[in-house]
């Protein structure tokens, strides 16, 4: 093997290592997440940032963020997005920004009446600066990593290896749910969402990032594997994904990285030639028939319970009520509150409050959408279609970036069942603006001659 086929797998047994080093002694996490952020700015200090270090950075927090946030190793519950935040603030001071990411400028004045509202409504006894933070704090990581990136140039080379960056503290995620859960078998005995699988963690959060893993790990196998060593070891990775996503019962994540992959290989196929085609025919069938297999798999391991979970039953076979598990009930009250306050909306962590004196229903939102209308109005549905509509028209007119239907695609789908409790709907979303080369050029990237 070449020597970056060996560093890729170095890297993989490392993070393997890792994940097992946290199991064991699980107060390690916290000297890893002051690591990840101490050598984050000391790397892109170091290099001025000068070929996109933010992004490496950035990349990496997101793959490890669930794997802290699960072993309790963050200082703080928002680590992910205040460091992707900080890291790429560090990156604009050294690289500058795009003049013509004044969209996301208007994108954050919109976000403020709301905060200002919130400032005034919420109730006596709500800690004002926690509420505000909780909710808005994936909007601002979002804002100001969509700043950074717009229309960055960056070569096709780089931009895969920023994937190869969140790819690594996955493996160190998966390492840890196998050893918290070795026997899926004698851990599921319902079609609910099952924490034991999901390492004692939420199996919305677990199933996101695995499901992002998915993704990552299938982009490895089709454009990262030069030998039948790395071929190997990626399909397997792809397929252990699959799996460990499957058994959390949570089917946002699951879905969302299938999504992806469908949209990469449209793509692939619509912008190949002939022969280009024919292989990604072959891979589309392969990809196919490896899916039955996880599946199939998955099935005995639960007794056959996954297949009841994704019909919607419980594991007697009856038909639930509720389709999305009961979250249209909180989907519901959210549009009230817009049709109730369609300017402004209701403030900032106010929808919470609301609901639990209307409904008696004390739940956060776990769509960003819905929360963005009822708590920002009209003004929040600007901004919804602000983020919406400017990757796709960037992609027009950069078709070299062929990962960014599918980046965007992650964000839409993650937000509508996981709102942004992870920093990764964020970060990835920035990732469809960049401005893709194949060919490389001969200066750094963020070169200033």
């Amino acid at each position: 093997m070449k020597k970056t086929s060996l560093s890729y797998v170095h890297l993989i047994a490392f993070h393997a290592f890792i994940g097992v080093l946290v199991f064991i002694l699980p107060f390690i996490t916290k000297i890893y997440t002051l690591s990840i952020f101490v050598f984050g700015l000391f790397y892109i200090i170091k290099n001025r940032n000068r070929n996109n270090e933010v992004l490496i950075m950035s990349a990496y927090v997101v793959g490890a963020e669930v794997l802290l946030r699960m072993t309790n190793g963050v200082i703080l519950n928002e680590f992910g997005k205040y460091a992707v935040m900080i890291f790429m603030f560090t990156g604009i001071i050294y690289s500058g920004f795009s003049r013509k990411a004044l969209v996301y400028w208007i994108f954050f004045l919109l976000l403020i009446p709301g905060i200002i509202i919130s400032v005034f409504s919420l109730n006596f006894d709500t800690d004002i600066r926690k509420a505000i933070a909780f909710n808005i704090s994936g909007p601002v990581c979002l804002g100001i990593s969509a700043i950074y990136c717009y229309q960055r140039k960056i070569t096709f080379e780089r931009l895969k290896t920023v994937i190869a960056a969140l790819c690594f503290p996955l493996i160190s995620i998966t390492v840890y749910l196998f050893l918290y859960s070795p026997s899926v078998r004698d851990v599921v005995t319902s079609t609910e969402s099952n924490f034991a699988t999901s390492g004692g963690f939420g199996p919305n959060q677990v199933s996101t990032i695995l499901g992002l893993g998915i993704f990552v790990f299938f982009v490895q196998l089709l454009l990262n594997s030069k030998s039948k060593f790395l071929i190997a070891l990626n399909a397997v990775l792809v397929m252990v994904f699959a799996f460990r996503g499957i058994v959390t019962f949570s089917r946002g994540g699951v879905m969302t990285g299938v999504v992806m992959i469908i949209l990469l290989l449209m793509i692939l196929y619509y912008q190949g030639n002939a022969v280009a085609k024919s292989k990604i025919g072959l891979i589309m069938l392969m990809t196919f028939l490896a899916g039955i297999g996880v599946w199939g798999y998955s099935s005995f391991q639960t007794s056959g319970l996954i297949n009841k979970r994704y019909s919607n039953q419980d594991a007697l076979g009856r038909v639930k009520k509720s389709k999305l598990s009961g979250r249209e009930t909180l989907i519901a009250s959210e549009l009230q509150m817009f049709v109730e306050n369609p300017v402004f909306g209701v403030g900032v962590g106010r929808n919470k409050e609301i609901r639990k004196e209307e409904t008696g229903i004390e739940a956060a939102s776990h769509n960003e959408i819905t929360r963005m209308v009822a708590e920002h109005g009209s003004l929040g549905l600007i901004d919804l279609m602000i983020l919406l509509f400017t990757p796709l028209l960037l992609f027009v007119n950069n078709r070299q970036n062929i990962f960014a239907l599918s980046f965007l695609a992650f964000w839409l789908l993650t937000i509508n069942h996981a709102a942004m409790r992870m920093a990764a709907p964020a970060f990835v979303y920035a990732l469809a603006l960049l401005s893709v080369q194949i060919k490389i050029p001969e200066k750094p990237e963020n070169s200033d001659d």
